[in-house]
Order: C-alpha cells, then sequence, then structure tokens
C-alpha cells in the first residue's frame, strides 16, 4: 500500500487549497480513508475522514464547513477541499488509510500512511 500526498502550499488567509491522495494497492474491500494534520510542537490529529463507498463522512469541528472530503474510487484518489484558511490551519497535512467500514478519528487505528505535505497559511 502507498499512499502518496499532493496539493499542499503557501497561502494566505482566506484562500483555498485542494489536497489530493494517491493509493496504490489492495483497492478492493471495505476501507476508509482519513485526512490528519499535525502542526509544529503539536500532536497529529484528525481532519476528516471518508469511507469506500463514500456514504459516511466525519470532520473534525474545527474544519466543519470549511473543508471538504471526497473520494474517486475509479481513480484511486482522495481529496480534501479547504476553503477559509486560517494561519492556525497550518500544518503537515497526511493521508490514511485503514481496513474497515467504520469511521475512525484515532491515528493509531490507521494502517497505512502517506509522507505528508505542507500547508502554510499566512496571515
Amino acid at each position: 500500500e502507498q499512499l502518496v500526498e499532493s496539493g499542499g502550499g503557501l497561502v494566505q488567509a482566506g484562500g483555498s487549497l485542494r489536497l489530493s491522495c494517491a493509493a496504490s494497492g489492495r483497492a478492493f474491500g471495505s476501507y476508509t480513508m482519513g485526512w490528519f494534520r499535525q502542526a509544529p510542537g503539536k500532536e497529529r490529529e484528525f481532519v476528516a475522514a471518508i469511507t469506500w463507498s463514500g456514504d459516511k463522512f466525519s470532520y473534525a469541528d474545527s474544519v466543519k464547513g470549511r473543508f471538504t472530503i471526497s473520494s474517486d474510487n475509479a481513480k484511486n484518489m482522495v481529496y480534501l477541499q479547504m476553503n477559509s484558511l486560517t494561519p492556525e490551519d497550518t500544518a503537515v497535512y497526511y493521508c490514511a488509510k485503514r481496513y474497515g467500514s467504520s469511521i475512525r478519528s484515532e491515528a493509531y487505528e490507521y494502517d497505512y500512511w502517506g509522507q505528508g505535505t505542507q500547508v502554510t497559511v499566512s496571515s
């Protein structure tokens, strides 16, 4: 299993970015894809997750209404559309995958991780 994130960068407060995660490896069976982030000096935190069927998703309270997670199973891609960004959203964003059909928000419950992509929001 390999996950590769892209789309990070520098953006001004109020701006938008779209992160992408390309997944390779086993594509069948039930799985959940998640996005996490880690700011300097802080623990990795849950951002959003979506089931393989796309019918269940969850967001951290801090991003609700601003971020949208989506997936394209035909392309083995997961996306995170981030709008109304603030400096507090600055972090390395990670894509993660776990097998199972339940949404989980704890990092230890995910089995595979990408290398991360840096998002920096300037004030």
